[in-house]
């Protein structure tokens, strides 16, 4: 796997001062130093203490990261809004976990998407993803085709740049048709559902009324922080659970799991230095 930049700088610059300003980790880039790469300047291979000059293409070559071989191969189907030499963006649908866990070991999203990469000829064959979903959430999600995406997303993840919408509903009328909810989320040792608590970590929802009838609320929600179940948890302590929210007491005489649908995200992509953005339309289950 191979990678190419060229340098807009106006001044020389070390190569890892450069790739860590696109945001490649320390400890990825100890790894390529140290025999899991090379680097080349103008198609040459050079030290990883070289500078590079303004407009000098810099090329990152790197070895496939070993698959992982606990995380069994399916051929199942998998939706692909977009594809590239580092990304995948999968539409998931509800019902579909993410990546295997005790009780489901094959079929979810990470065993699809490393069956498709084998289907595909691909010399990397461990997916790494980026974002997440509960097994009952659909929508969009991101994955990195190897570690050197993998690390180079991570900043952006951390500092929660990367933009998630959702589209929900909720029970209720909301009173604002713009707010946020800032509440710490916790949780409980032995639970699965979070709390609302002192001790918890910063949870900050921003959401906006799309829709609004006697009984519920259709919102589009941004996440600023990134807890588990935080929409689901925030709704519910502000008195209007998520229509089908059995965990957090939302009605489910019609609907079997939450309606919260993965709509939208947005990243900045480290190698082409471009915005990108993919949106996915509400299933029908919301009409």
């Amino acid at each position: 796997m191979e990678n190419t930049w060229v340098y807009q700088g106006s001044e020389p610059i070390k190569i890892k001062k450069y790739l860590q300003s696109l945001g490649m980790g320390h400890r990825l880039f100890n790894d390529l130093k140290n025999g899991e790469g090379e680097f080349l300047v103008d198609h040459r291979q050079v030290r990883p203490t070289t500078q590079i000059l303004p407009h000098q293409p810099l090329t990152v070559k790197a070895q496939p990261e070993p698959a992982d071989e606990s995380v069994a191969v399916s051929n199942e189907q998998l939706n692909i809004v977009y594809e590239d030499n580092n990304w995948l963006v999968v539409d998931k649908p509800a019902g579909i976990s993410s990546i295997p866990g005790p009780t489901i070991l094959n079929g979810t999203v990470l065993n699809r998407v490393k069956g498709y990469l084998l289907s595909s000829g691909s010399a990397d064959l461990r997916p790494h993803l980026i974002t997440r979903l509960d097994r009952f959430t659909g929508g969009l999600l991101l994955v990195a085709k190897h570690h050197i995406a993998s690390s180079m997303i991570s900043q952006q993840v951390q500092q929660h740049k990367m933009i998630k919408e959702y589209m929900a509903l909720v029970e209720g009328s909301l009173t604002d048709k713009h707010g946020e909810i800032n509440k710490p989320i916790a949780r409980r040792e032995g639970k699965i559902a979070r709390v609302i608590a002192k001790d918890g970590q910063r949870a900050l929802t921003e959401y906006w009324v799309e829709k609004q009838e006697d009984n519920w609320t259709q919102v589009r929600v941004r996440l600023h922080t990134g807890r588990t179940h935080q929409i689901r948890v925030h709704f519910a302590s502000i008195g209007h659970p998520l229509i089908g929210d059995h965990l957090y007491g939302g009605d489910t005489s019609k609907y079997d799991h939450q309606l919260l649908h993965a709509s939208k995200i947005s990243f900045m992509d480290p190698f082409t230095l471009k915005q990108l953005t993919f949106t996915s339309a509400m299933p029908a289950v919301f009409n």
